[in-house]
């Protein structure tokens, strides 16, 4: 987690004038997130979360304000970007550009405390996201995880000796094998815009009720049944000894889901190969991201997406079908 801008006194003011913030009574920055610089400005008006986007161009962050902007106009519960003086929703900080969002109050779930009210309320919002975007007069740029991505990735350690990646590196050969059998099938599914990293921390809730969808940084033109993939692989699990697939709370996904929108026999088709593709990449992203590069996250541990694919290998995936 890490800050890798700091504000200055003139910094700050500066920005908060470009935005129209309002005077400033306090300013902290937020130790969250591998990518961005984030704070908390708090000011006459109200509070702001203010980020610098670290390393990105100007067309990576004007395209980013744009979807979110048409999705929040869209019903999506998602806080819009702040229009600053120049009639662009973002801002430059010397060579970088900054954000500014309304604040929503909330906190993330913990694994254990997602329930099926809460798994059926976030599918329904899974589903208004995707249903607005299909419609969002916003061009749907490529992922840059796609499937080639992965597998040169994948190339990049799959001879290594580690003994630490032995088990993985014979796991995902085999699934960037099937995934790339299953391409037909994958193609076939809807596609339109997806968050592409809906994890629970990039949700915020407030009693129950979901108040923000947050950080479209990996958003994409893809499959929607990928996107719901993701999450079946983050909201719907159990780790420990019971290791795999929570069938009550991925069936109450799925009714969420279903009673905004309905999934399509090709969805249903994809979403068997989704969710072994999702878990392969989230595992390759994290050896190469984190463990190969010896960053202390244990947040961001390969293995445990890797005991996801094992999972998917076993009754898993059969239990998933049954909810189709």
């Amino acid at each position: 987690m890490g800050l890798f801008t700091r504000l200055g006194d003139g910094e700050l003011q500066g920005l908060v004038a470009d935005f129209a913030l309002g005077a400033v009574r306090a300013c902290r920055p937020i130790a969250a997130g591998t990518i961005n610089s984030n704070f908390a400005v708090d000011t006459e008006r109200e509070r702001w979360f203010v980020r610098i986007n670290e390393g990105k161009a100007e067309a990576d962050v004007a395209w980013e304000a744009e979807l979110v902007g048409a999705l929040a106009a869209g019903g999506v519960v998602t806080p819009p970007p702040v229009v600053a003086r120049d009639g662009r929703p973002y801002a430059p900080l010397g060579a970088k550009w900054v954000s500014v969002f309304p604040w929503r109050a909330g906190g993330h779930l913990a694994a254990d405390e997602v329930t099926p009210a809460i798994a059926e309320a976030f599918g329904a919002a899974l589903a208004q996201l995707h249903t607005v975007g299909l419609a969002v007069p916003v061009s749907r740029r490529r992922s840059i995880y796609d499937h080639d991505h992965l597998v040169a990735r994948f190339a990049g350690f799959a001879g290594s000796a580690d003994p630490e990646l032995a088990h993985a590196i014979a796991v995902l050969g085999d699934e960037l094998a099937a995934a790339s059998a299953g391409a037909a099938i994958r193609a076939r599914a809807t596609h339109g815009m997806i968050h592409g990293d809906l994890f629970r921390d990039n949700v915020l809730w407030d009693a129950g009720r979901l108040v923000a969808i947050l950080d479209f940084e990996q958003a994409s033109g893809g499959s929607l049944a990928y996107d719901l993939a993701v999450c079946l692989n983050d909201w719907c699990w159990r780790d420990g000894r019971e290791e795999g697939l929570d069938v009550a709370l991925a069936g109450a996904l799925l009714a969420g889901y279903q009673r905004v929108r309905s999934l399509t026999p090709e969805d249903r088709d994809a979403l068997l190969i989704e969710v072994r593709a999702a878990a392969a990449r989230f595992t390759i992203t994290r050896i190469t991201d984190v463990y190969l590069a010896r960053v202390d996250n244990p947040e961001k541990d390969f293995r445990a997406f890797l005991a996801r694919c094992d999972a998917w290998r076993g009754p898993s995936l059969g239990q998933l079908s049954l909810l189709l």
